[in-house]
C-alpha cells in the first residue's frame, strides 16, 4: 500500500475570479512546497456565492473553462492531485449552476467531478434558489498515490448516508471542499461532524474550509480513530497530514463497524 501526503488550504475566495484563480494557485505552491501530493480547496474557490440575490448562472463555467484550465496548470506544474470547489454551467438554464467540485491529477488530467448533492436551504440560506443538486447516483471516489479519495461538499456532512456509499466504494479519505458558514456553535459543528465521518466510516477525512468573517475556517484532517492530526484556526493557510492506508485497515480491524452494521441505506 501506498501513502500520501494531503494539505488542506484555507482562503476567502471573492467575487473576481481571476484574483480566485490566483489564489488557488498560490495555494497549490504553498502546499506542494510543505510535500503535500494531494491538495484540497474550499468549496466555491473559483467565485464565492455571494449575497443571496446574485445570480451564479452568469459566473458559472463548464468543465473546459478557465478556473479547471488553471488549476490543471497549477497541478501539473507542482505535480499534485488537486480537488478544489466551482460553480458549474449547466446547458440551457440561465438561471441555477451546479455546485462542483473537481479532481485534476498531477498530469493536469481532469479526475472527475462531483456535485453538491445536499443544498443547504438553511439558517436564512437558500440554495436552491440557484443551484441544482447532483445525482446521488454520482459519486466520485478516485486513486491517488495508493490512496482512494471520495468526495463530499460542505453541507453534505450532515448526511451520514454518503460517507457510507462513499466507504462502501471504497474510500480511505473523504475529501470535503467547504464554505461552513459562520454563527453559534458553528465551528464546533463543523469539528464534530467531520470527526464523526471518519469515525464511523474508519477512514480520514480531510475538509478545506473558507476564512471568516462569512465562514468559520477550521479545515481539518483527521484520521480512522478520530485522532485530529492537523488543522487551522481563522487565518489563510495550509495544513498537512501523513494518510496510510495500512492505518485505516488497522483500524477496521480492531473496530470492525463496518462489517457488524444491520442496516442498507439507499438514495431517494
Amino acid at each position: 500500500m501506498g501513502s500520501v501526503k494531503v494539505g488542506v488550504t484555507q482562503f476567502a475566495a471573492g467575487l473576481d475570479k481571476a484574483r480566485n484563480r490566483e489564489q488557488v494557485a498560490s495555494a497549490i505552491a504553498a502546499a506542494a512546497d510543505r510535500g503535500a501530493d494531494l491538495v484540497i480547496a474550499p468549496e466555491a474557490a473559483m467565485h464565492d456565492f455571494g449575497p443571496a440575490d446574485l445570480a451564479l448562472a452568469p459566473v458559472a463555467e463548464p468543465l473546459d473553462g478557465p478556473f479547471v484550465t488553471a488549476v490543471a496548470d497549477a497541478a501539473r506544474r507542482h505535480r499534485v492531485t488537486v480537488v478544489a470547489g466551482m460553480f458549474e454551467a449547466v446547458s440551457g438554464d440561465d438561471s441555477h449552476v451546479y455546485n462542483s467540485v473537481i479532481a485534476v491529477g498531477p498530469d493536469g488530467a481532469l479526475t472527475g467531478r462531483y456535485r453538491k448533492q445536499h443544498l443547504f436551504d438553511a439558517l436564512g440560506w437558500v440554495e436552491s434558489d440557484r443551484l441544482l443538486p447532483g445525482d446521488p447516483a454520482e459519486r466520485l471516489v478516485f486513486d491517488c498515490g495508493g490512496v482512494r479519495i471520495g468526495v463530499m461538499t460542505c453541507y453534505d456532512v450532515r448526511f451520514p448516508e454518503l460517507g457510507r456509499a462513499l466507504a462502501d466504494d471504497g474510500a480511505d479519505l473523504i475529501a470535503i471542499p467547504s464554505a461552513w458558514v459562520a454563527g453559534p456553535n458553528k465551528l464546533a459543528q463543523w469539528r464534530a461532524l467531520t470527526t464523526a465521518r471518519a469515525i464511523e466510516n474508519v477512514c480520514y477525512v480531510a475538509g478545506a474550509v473558507q476564512t471568516p468573517p462569512t465562514y468559520t475556517g477550521g479545515s481539518i484532517v483527521v484520521d480512522p480513530w478520530g485522532e485530529v492530526l492537523a488543522s487551522l484556526d481563522a487565518e489563510d493557510g495550509v495544513a498537512v497530514a501523513d494518510v496510510e492506508p495500512e492505518r485505516v485497515v488497522e483500524c477496521r480491524k480492531k473496530m470492525p463497524s463496518l462489517d457488524n452494521r444491520r442496516w442498507q441505506v439507499e438514495p431517494r
